[in-house]
């Protein structure tokens, strides 16, 4: 009789388990049969933001279905991915994700609540972001080389802002400083819009901020550019060279948007995504207004993805071990 009972125990759950896997893979198949959340742990506006609203519209007009963005915002971006690693693993919620979020801020805080590898299920990344070193018109500098000097000249005296303690642009200063050995004054904003208006307004001395919102500035003469923060050049500064090519070889900072789902994710549901992401990327006039905006488009498996992950978390840690931030 006990033999029985095990036979009959085990039967049940072989018949519960295929009956899961047969209800999962009806889901995927029917995937999306309801509108779909984009979280986004950062406010409206800006870089990331920009990519996640165009890759919602794109992801609408492949699936058939609403893809809604949801800012939420807090913590340096935290409480936002923290949520989607939190989320049902059905593909109704996702994160466009970013460098910051997913591989600096383990190396910045001594706790966070989730796990950069094991609790997200890479989709596809989406694009790259570079940054601009930029200075008031009215600095006696033309060129990194001169900048450089004159930090020298006046060690510790230079004022930066930064997006906050922690953010790409205060790691990519810091960074950048050890290179050129130099020092100066870091002035830490709560966002990169406040420090703007000090930069613009004579309370500092330089920054490095993002192509899309420093452009208009340099083109109307507000700002002076004086090198790019990515190996190269972006086409929308074309004559503005590299940091590394015009001052420090080996200089090469740049933040990447990626799109991930919760783990566990049917990995139908994954490619399928997938399958519309880089697809949407591809298309000519998505590159065009993502380049228009100093943002280069990417696109990828999520295998790439996954590796990607791998890589950026050590060497945003070795960064970020450099500038010697912390945020307790």
């Amino acid at each position: 009789m006990r033999a029985q009972a095990i036979a009959l125990l085990w039967a049940a759950a072989a018949v519960a388990t295929t009956a899961a896997a047969m209800a999962t893979t009806a889901a995927a198949q029917s995937y999306p049969a309801k509108p779909i959340r984009l979280i986004v742990g950062s406010a409206p506006g800006g870089p990331i933001d920009f990519a996640a609203r165009l890759a919602a519209q794109k992801l609408t007009e492949a699936l058939g279905q609403s893809v809604v963005v949801d800012n939420r915002t807090g913590a340096g971006g935290t409480i936002g991915t923290d949520y989607v690693a939190k989320s049902t693993p059905d593909g109704y919620t996702l994160l466009m994700a970013s460098a910051a979020t997913l591989c600096i801020t383990p190396a910045l805080y001594p706790k966070i609540p989730y796990n950069t590898l094991k609790d997200f299920a890479p989709v596809s990344t989406v694009a790259a972001v570079s940054y601009v070193v930029v200075v008031p018109a009215s600095l006696p500098v033309k060129s990194l080389q001169e900048f450089i000097a004159l930090a020298k000249s006046r060690a510790g005296q230079l004022r930066y802002g930064s997006a906050g303690s922690g953010s790409v642009t205060h790691l990519a200063v810091e960074l950048f400083r050890s290179m050129a050995g130099i020092e100066v004054a870091h002035i830490p904003y709560k966002g990169a819009g406040p420090a703007m208006i000090d930069l613009l307004g004579g309370q500092l001395d330089f920054m490095f901020d993002s192509v899309l919102t420093s452009t208009p500035l340099i083109k109307a003469g507000r700002l002076r550019a004086l090198g790019q923060t990515a190996g190269r050049r972006s086409p929308v500064l074309a004559d503005v060279p590299s940091i590394g090519e015009a001052a420090l070889p080996g200089y090469d900072v740049s933040t990447w948007f990626g799109l991930v789902a919760p783990a566990n994710t049917p990995r139908e549901i994954i490619a399928k995504l997938n399958a519309a992401m880089v697809k949407s990327l591809a298309a000519s006039e998505t590159r065009e207004r993502l380049l228009a905006q100093g943002i280069e488009p990417l696109g990828g498996t999520p295998a790439a993805f996954a590796q990607l992950l791998r890589d950026e978390l050590p060497k945003w840690a070795q960064v970020v071990k450099v500038s010697g931030a912390r945020i307790e």
